[in-house]
């Protein structure tokens, strides 16, 4: 099989959310209503860490970098959903299908690794308070700020090389509201087995493994909290320091687990789309 779109075919149908027109403005209105929030609530994080002196360390370092990466994240595929739904259009180009499934890919990826790199900075703030400045260095942060961007850009580079190779049916209508990398391989004429190896083995180790990582560290500060914090305002500031965070990865991986598992069932295709909202939409920090 030569690699590239060997059916010619050169669009997409994204069915969205809903086919019913009366639900339409309702989905705009919220869909927009939402990434409004996301967009301004991160720009206000983000502005708000620059402009202030007192909030320039290691954990709000991380925090800007993780609501820029959120904004890039949710742009890549509410922005289209809306100008479909305004435009009465569900077409999208097959080039455009592959760039929007690369950056969402990718974004996503760097969003799973700053939450873990995140979960360790508290883990080391906590554990090791005395070194914590050492330990956490300037030259470490960007160091993992740097690898989370290239191992994302390649397993991004890889999934969507992988797909290059698929042979898609003509009038391929996609049930979901962007196009996302698990419904294009079911979408798919052509044998899919490597596309699926490739898939599920990059989500067991990118994201399977700074799963457990992010465990391992809330794991640890739970027992020191418990075990090594004595007065119950030491409690409290340990466990509030890091709640939010851990609602948020909750949150992510709950979802995400949440829209791979029903995906795999055809019927559920609907469900898959519904899950996806509370990971692509609801992202503010």
């Amino acid at each position: 099989m030569d690699p590239g779109n060997n059916t010619g075919i050169s669009k997409f149908h994204l069915l969205g959310l809903s086919d019913e027109p009366e639900l339409q403005p309702l989905i705009f209105g919220l869909f927009l209503s939402m990434y409004l929030i996301t967009v301004f609530g991160n720009l206000l994080i983000i502005l708000t860490i620059s402009s202030d002196s007192h909030l320039h360390t290691t954990m709000y370092f991380f925090l800007s970098k993780l609501s820029f990466i959120d904004i890039c994240f949710t742009s890549t595929t509410v922005p289209k959903m809306l100008w479909n739904i305004q435009t009465h259009s569900k077409v999208i180009n097959y080039a455009g299908c592959l760039s929007q499934m690369y950056f969402f890919i990718l974004f996503a990826g760097v969003d799973i690794f700053l939450l873990t790199v995140m979960a360790y900075d508290r883990f080391v703030a906590i554990w090791h308070p005395l070194h914590y400045m050492v330990i956490m260095n300037p030259q470490l942060c960007g160091l993992l700020v740097l690898v989370s961007w290239i191992m994302s850009i390649l397993n991004s580079l890889l999934q969507t090389l992988t797909v290059l190779w698929l042979s898609f049916c003509t009038e391929v209508k996609i049930p979901h509201f962007f196009c996302e990398l698990n419904q294009m391989i079911q979408l798919a004429c052509s044998d899919t087995f490597l596309n699926t190896m490739v898939m599920y083995f990059a989500a067991l180790l990118l994201a399977g493994a700074p799963l457990a990582g992010v465990l391992y560290s809330y794991s640890k500060i739970v027992s020191s909290t418990i075990c090594g914090i004595s007065s119950a305002q030491g409690k409290y500031t340990a466990f509030s320091t890091c709640a939010s965070h851990f609602s948020i990865v909750s949150l992510f991986y709950c979802t995400s687990l949440g829209v791979y598992l029903s995906s795999a069932a055809p019927q559920s295709s609907h469900s898959s789309a519904v899950a996806s909202v509370m990971y692509t939409g609801s992202h503010p920090c």
